[in-house]
C-alpha cells in the first residue's frame, strides 16, 4: 500500500495554493479522506445525502466534519468515526480531530486531535509532502484505536 502511495506522489503531487486558505484545507482535507478510507473505514454518506429543508439540521449535526465512516469490516467496534477539521483564516494551524461516529455507544473512544502548522508538509512550491503528512494522520488513527486496549 506504501508503495502504491509513493507512485502516485511521484507522478501526481498534489499542489495547493500557498496564498489561498481553502485551497490548503481542500487538498488536506481530500488527502485525510483518502488515507481513513486506506485504513478501511467505509465512508457513511447518510447524512451528507439528505438535503433541502434539512440543511440546518446536517449544519448543527456535522459542524466541522469532513467524513463520516461506519466501523471496519471484522471489527468489534459498533461505531464508526467523524473526523473533523478546522484551519482559521489568516492561520497556518490545521487542526484534525478524529471521534467516535456516537459517543453514547459502549465501544466510543475519547476523540483524539493535533494542531500543526500546515507549512511543514508542503514545499515552497506548494506540494504536498503526502508522506510526512500520512504519517501524521495514521498515527492520529492509531492513537484514536488505541483508547480501547488501555481502557480494558
Amino acid at each position: 500500500m506504501q508503495e502504491k502511495t509513493a507512485d502516485m506522489a511521484t507522478k501526481n503531487p498534489k499542489r495547493a495554493n500557498l496564498l489561498d486558505h481553502h485551497s490548503i484545507k481542500h487538498l488536506l482535507d481530500e488527502s485525510v479522506n483518502e488515507i481513513v478510507k486506506g485504513r478501511g473505514y467505509v465512508e457513511d454518506v447518510r447524512i451528507s445525502n439528505i438535503s433541502g429543508i434539512l440543511q440546518l439540521i446536517i449544519y448543527r449535526k456535522e459542524k466541522n466534519a469532513i467524513l463520516f465512516t461506519y466501523p471496519p469490516p471484522g471489527s468489534f467496534n459498533s461505531t464508526g468515526l467523524v473526523v473533523s477539521s478546522k484551519l482559521p483564516r489568516f492561520s497556518d494551524k490545521y487542526n484534525l480531530i478524529i471521534a467516535s461516529a456516537d459517543p453514547e455507544s459502549i465501544s466510543a473512544k475519547p476523540p483524539v486531535e493535533f494542531t500543526k502548522s500546515v507549512m511543514q508538509w508542503f514545499t515552497k512550491d506548494g506540494v504536498l509532502v503526502e508522506g510526512l503528512f500520512l504519517k501524521d494522520v495514521e498515527g492520529l488513527i492509531s492513537d484514536h484505536t488505541k483508547e480501547s486496549k488501555k481502557s480494558k
